[in-house]
């Protein structure tokens, strides 16, 4: 039966290890049906002229809907943006807007912390915006800076108390509300933005099926949303029945949700997952929230921050949950078929997160897939456990090489513990899953090669950050590849249809403008993807 297609003259890097090179590739029906073999008839030959083709890229770790909905209706400014630089982007945005409508953006760097944590700065924000309602992101996406009219339209006053998991951040000299939330307690500004106004469905496709277009553009053929609502589910079940969900995506439904203010969460949207099941997108994970982020010290560790005035000296963070708390939503996740994505910043964190672990396996839950998110700090006792728990690493955002967050943490944790991020040496070499992710739009762009670059040098690619961040953690280019293909296939549960060029696979591929094992290292983050492949169809072409 002949081929489909068949791509010859090319330079094919299967990340398959029983067969890791070939030089041309058979295709029918969307699956890969030969490699290297010159017997075959197609339809279609395709001659590459030697290029060099492999897996589509796979990203355990992101949030394409939130960020096609900021590419597409939002405030959009870089980490690089200072205080004065956001106040003028407010201006210029707010200008466009009637009087009372929401600029709605990010993502302010976390190093801004203690310039916004003023209430001065809230009234410099109000002026910006011409007293408008106004939220805008961090780059953690944990947290939020707002304005008078925002606070008033959330029902936040100077008497309300921190919710639990959140703080609003009152100016040290004065008492008075600064607009800088954390965690939980953005969620009422959240709230409040929707209520002004919801998205419709078709604009969640569009933030969606946009979202998946700039993916494809960087290659990415499979994806794992790292937290989603029902809108978002909705969205993904559309596309793909109209033949319009290019991806495999795995989504993560919300346990706690203290960052989003999505509706509903927990037991209610678990119930509700099944029915948005298709062809491409699997439902299959939820996700909790076990920790914030270091840089707002609502991270939990093993050992104490640096003393500061509002915590002290001998302040830890806490997780989320208690033990058992976490026991049990793993537990009823576990017997009714998901798996688990567990963010944990924090040491603490991820050490609760493999003990519960070690606690389901005890109970015979073998198969159900868990993975540490983040995982950017681990005591050294924990990094075996990771492989013999079967507790996939996802590493993401791109912290393994210095840069603003990094910078961030610096600022709050002693310098020998905030220098020894991501050890990823560590657990390849302990028999752990190693998987990337982006976390994008935590990070400004979904570009693997920048995060591959990254994990062998542990240099900022862009040369905007000096040094090494802990070099001693670096992995082989080869190991960062299968990381961005193979380990998050397997991590999310499709590497049964991608992840590898192999035969019976979904023919996901990518040609690159260049072969990067004969590329300089410092070079590799400026691969380009020229063509990208899903199922047998090309869904981009540079």
């Amino acid at each position: 039966m002949a081929a489909d297609l068949i791509l010859t003259n090319a330079t094919v890097y299967t990340v398959d290890s029983a067969r890791p090179w070939a030089t041309s590739v058979a295709i029918k029906d969307g699956r890969v049906v030969a490699l290297d073999d010159d017997a075959q008839e197609a339809t279609r030959v395709v001659d590459l002229g030697g290029a060099f083709v492999m897996p589509g890229l796979v990203d355990v770790h992101n949030h394409h809907a939130l960020a096609g909905r900021a590419a597409l209706f939002e405030l959009t400014f870089g980490g690089e943006a200072g205080f004065d630089d956001i106040l003028a982007a407010v201006r210029a945005w707010a200008s466009r807007l009637g009087p009372d409508e929401w600029v709605v953006g990010g993502a302010w760097a976390s190093t801004l912390v203690d310039t916004t944590s003023r209430e001065s700065a809230r009234r410099a924000l109000d002026e910006a915006a011409g007293g408008r309602p106004v939220a805008l992101m961090d780059d953690s996406r944990h947290n939020r800076w707002v304005s008078t009219r925002a606070l008033e339209l959330a029902g936040i006053t100077k008497d309300t108390p921190d919710p639990d998991g959140g703080v609003i951040v009152r100016d040290q000299a004065t008492g008075e509300l600064t607009g800088v939330l954390l965690e939980a307690a953005g969620v009422p500004v959240e709230r409040a933005v929707r209520e002004s106004g919801a998205m419709t469905v078709e604009q969640h496709a569009a933030a969606s099926r946009h979202g998946i277009g700039t993916l494809h553009s960087f290659g990415i053929t499979a994806f794992q949303d790292a937290g989603v609502s029902v809108d978002i589910l909705n969205a993904l079940k559309t596309l793909d029945e109209a033949g319009d969900l290019h991806a495999w995506v795995v989504t993560s439904l919300l346990v706690n949700d203290p960052i989003f203010g999505f509706d509903p969460i927990g037991r209610p949207l678990m119930a509700l997952g099944a029915q948005y099941r298709s062809a491409h997108h699997r439902p299959e994970f939820i996700k909790i929230f076990l920790d914030g982020v270091p840089p707002t010290r609502t991270a939990a560790f093993l050992e104490p921050y640096l003393p500061d005035e509002a915590h002290g000296a001998c302040f830890h963070g806490a997780t989320t949950m208690k033990p058992d708390e976490l026991v049990g939503w793993l537990r009823d996740a576990a017997a009714a078929g998901f798996g688990a994505k567990i963010h944990c910043t924090g040491d603490a964190a991820v050490r609760a997160t493999l003990d519960a672990v070690r606690t389901l396996r005890g109970e015979g839950f073998a198969d159900t897939r868990f993975q540490v998110a983040h995982g950017q700090f681990v005591h050294p006792d924990d990094l075996a456990r990771f492989g013999e728990l079967g507790v996939a690493a996802d590493i993401s955002p791109f912290l393994w090489v210095p840069g603003v967050i990094p910078s961030a943490i610096a600022n709050v944790l002693p310098a020998e513990r905030s220098a020894r991020m991501q050890p990823n040496r560590s657990l390849l070499d302990s028999g752990a899953l190693v998987a990337g992710g982006s976390d994008w739009p935590v990070s400004e762009s979904p570009n693997a090669w920048e995060g591959i670059q990254g994990l062998v040098t542990r240099q900022d690619p862009t040369g905007e950050f000096p040094g090494a961040l802990w070099a001693e953690q670096a992995i082989t280019l080869a190991e960062a590849v299968e990381a961005f293909t193979l380990s998050g296939a397997k991590a999310m549960g499709v590497d049964d249809v991608t992840g590898s060029l192999a035969v019976g696979k979904s023919a996901d591929f990518i040609v690159l403008d260049r072969n990067p094992f004969e590329t300089d290292i410092a070079e590799v983050h400026q691969t380009v993807v020229t063509q990208t492949w899903f199922a047998g169809e090309q869904v981009f072409q540079r």
